[in-house]
This record gives C-alpha cells, sequence and structure tokens, in this order.
C-alpha cells in the first residue's frame, strides 16, 4: 500500500481545513494509507519571501525533521510544494534533498506516483480553471491539474486566454502593493466572468482565496472550488 503525509499548509489548515479533508478522502480512495504529522508548522515561504532567510532556515529544519521518514508528502498547493522543491536546497542545503524529492503537489502524486487521472469524480457544471503561478513556473507541472479535471465527468472546463496569468495574490504582496495586487485580480476576473462559467476552480488555495475574495466584494456568487473538492465529487453511498 502506498504511504502519504499530509503537508497541509498553513491557509488550508487555518482558513480552509475542508480542501485538506477532501484531499484525504480522494488520496484515501485511491488506496492511499494517509497519515498527518501533528508537529508540522509553516514551511517558511513567507519568511523566504519576505528576506527573512534565518527564519525562514528555522522552518525548514523543523519541516525536514518531522517529514524525514515519510515515505511521501503530499500538499493541496503548487506554492508550498514549490517551497520546499526549489528554495529548501538553497536554505539548508543537502539535507532537503529527501524531503524535496519525495514532496508531491496534490494532482501530480495522484498522476505520478498512484498512477491514476481517473478518481471517479463527477460534477454536472461549467468551471474555469486558474492555473498558479508556481504550478506553472516553478515546478513546471501545470498539466497535472488539468490531466485530472479532464477525467471529470459532467464537468465542462474552460481556460481564458490568460489563464496562466498571476491573479496577483503573491503571498505578502498583496498587503505590501495591495493597489496592484487588486487591479490584477480584477482584470484575471473578468475574463472568469465573461466565460459565464459556474465554478472556478483551481490547485491552490491562496490563489483562490485571493480571487474569491474580490469576487465576493463584487456581489458575484460564483463557486470557488479547489481541485481536491472537484474531484472528491464522487458516486459514492
Amino acid at each position: 500500500m502506498t504511504r502519504a503525509s499530509l503537508f497541509v499548509t498553513c491557509l488550508v489548515d487555518l482558513l480552509r481545513p475542508e480542501i485538506g479533508e477532501a484531499t484525504v478522502r480522494v488520496l484515501e480512495r485511491q488506496g492511499v494509507q494517509v497519515d498527518f504529522p501533528e508537529e508540522q508548522t509553516c514551511c517558511g515561504q513567507a519568511h523566504y519571501n519576505a528576506g527573512y532567510r534565518t527564519e525562514a532556515k528555522a522552518l525548514a529544519e523543523h519541516f525536514c525533521d518531522v517529514f524525514a521518514n515519510s515515505e511521501n508528502i503530499v500538499a493541496p498547493s503548487g506554492s508550498c510544494v514549490a517551497m520546499v522543491k526549489r528554495h529548501y536546497p538553497e536554505l539548508v542545503g543537502q539535507r532537503a534533498a529527501g524531503v524535496a524529492s519525495r514532496c508531491w503537489e496534490f494532482t501530480g502524486y495522484l498522476r505520478h506516483v498512484v498512477g491514476v487521472e481517473d478518481v471517479g469524480a463527477k460534477l454536472e457544471a461549467s468551471a474555469v480553471y486558474h492555473a498558479s503561478c508556481h504550478l506553472q513556473r516553478e515546478l513546471g507541472t501545470g498539466q497535472d491539474p488539468r490531466a485530472m479535471l479532464a477525467r471529470v465527468r459532467g464537468l465542462q472546463v474552460t481556460e481564458p486566454a490568460d489563464a496562466d496569468q498571476c491573479c496577483g495574490f503573491g503571498g505578502t504582496f498583496s498587503m505590501t502593493m495591495a493597489d496592484v495586487s487588486t487591479a490584477m485580480a480584477d482584470a484575471k476576473l473578468e475574463r472568469v466572468k465573461a466565460t459565464g462559467a459556474s465554478v472556478l476552480v483551481g490547485a491552490d488555495a491562496a490563489c483562490l482565496l485571493h480571487l474569491e475574495g474580490r469576487l465576493r466584494r463584487q456581489g458575484c456568487e460564483t463557486c470557488v472550488m479547489h481541485i481536491s473538492q472537484v474531484l472528491d465529487h464522487a458516486d459514492r453511498p
């Protein structure tokens, strides 16, 4: 049996725990035995991006300790996985090699480790997909969520021309450059709304929180779903 440790990420843990729950259900239905190391904390991405490298290094070292014995590490967030795979080697050197090689974004793990694209999901809806920057640019695995969505029965997926354009979140960028961040989100959402889709779906909770916040402020009720929640829509008792 394949085993995986859930790396839940801060935003999912604190603001969208339902994404973590959906992630676990989908994995378990595919025969993955999931555990949750309770000692896990922030991966340090926010600190790293803000220039606090000493603090980020301490968190990276802790992460390596917590997940040292995990067969695989799975997270519903491309940005946090990119932090581990791309930036931990800079922070903690060879110590990061083991965890970096075993750390997977959720859909990438399903496709490349479990070896499945069709998880039996069914959702009768029209959806527009937002491609998050870290999946596209840092991990280079932007096709993994697309491949999984293509196998969801009843789901009609549209991508606007700027599907891979940044939503404007960028972590602390959304606070330090709020006007620019908001303008980027609004430009993205104009194209999302133009598709007429009833669901906005993505693979990173941070992007989705940012975009959903703008949608609600505009009085738009478009349903916003993480891909784990879409894949969790299965015909089952």
